[in-house]
């Protein structure tokens, strides 16, 4: 087995992972090493595939609240937001109305969006962002980041709060939220997750999986890049691994010049709210 690399937890939102005293091989001595971990990369591939196929074996649950959303396009409903095909995919961007920008980690995730939505729709996919911000303050960030997808405001509607990543005020002053599929000990407004929808050809939308937390992460396909690589994400041991995260036109030319902010979940809400990481 590879000795594993030492790890020193720097101010800059990196792990100062060192590569000093990795062990150095061969080229015969890596090649049976590396099929040995292709075997168990093969073993991870045909696991994920029958999650995958459990997951479409899930049942479904008739969507019977009318959501109504607003988009450049006027009012739609859910059904609407389908665009004809039968199949919706909804990213939950944490975006409430009042804040200066979304969210830097649905940021991170929706910078991946664009390059997919023509892939997408040729497998029967509409991909849609949905948040509870105004269109206005959608439209405004938008802009500012350059993305192109759909993005539909739920502002005044149920929708985020149904589908469990958004929180009323006397939710949030519980100190525990219902998250996840079960209690979560963050008790704030907004939080990530995914959601997948199915319409019928009688218009009747369905309901057929949800995910949160690090399930966001299969939106990340950076994230999948960096798993490759030597130092892999390179995040620090703190309690937010995503504190690195700038939108992406927010990063510095020099990301070591200027400590990260502390890695708590807590600070990322503080930033949020303030508006202090635009």
């Amino acid at each position: 087995m590879m000795k594993t690399s030492e790890v020193d937890s720097g101010t800059d939102g990196r792990s100062q992972e060192s590569t000093e005293g990795h062990r150095i091989v061969s080229r015969d001595e890596w090649i049976v090493e590396r099929r040995a971990l292709l075997a168990r990369e093969k073993e991870l591939t045909r696991l994920r595939d029958r999650l995958a196929a459990e997951r479409r074996a899930l049942p479904w649950v008739r969507v019977e609240k009318n959501y109504v959303f607003d988009t450049p396009d006027g009012r739609r409903t859910l059904a609407d937001l389908f665009d004809g095909r039968r199949q919706l995919l909804v990213q939950h961007f944490m975006f409430a109305p009042g804040w200066e920008q979304g969210c830097p980690s649905c940021s991170f995730m929706a910078d991946h969006s664009d390059g997919m939505v023509a892939h997408l729709a040729h497998r029967d996919v509409t991909l849609v962002a949905v948040s509870r911000a105004t269109l206005a303050e959608i439209e405004q960030f938008r802009r500012r980041m350059g993305w192109h997808f759909a993005w539909a405001s739920s502002y005044g509607g149920d929708f985020n709060y149904d589908f469990g990543v958004s929180f009323t005020p006397e939710q949030v002053a519980q100190g525990r939220i219902h998250y996840n599929y079960g209690s979560w000990p963050h008790a704030y407004d907004e939080w990530p997750g995914i959601s997948a929808f199915y319409r019928n050809g009688a218009n009747e939308v369905f309901h057929t999986y949800s995910t949160y937390g690090r399930g966001v992460e299969v939106m990340m396909g950076a994230y999948n890049m960096l798993d490759l690589m030597p130092k892999g994400r390179d995040e620090r041991n703190v309690e937010y691994k995503m504190e690195w995260v700038r939108h992406h036109d927010r990063y510095e030319a020099s990301p070591a010049a200027k400590a990260a902010p502390a890695g708590s979940v807590d600070v990322l809400f503080d930033a949020l709210r303030h508006g202090c990481c635009h």
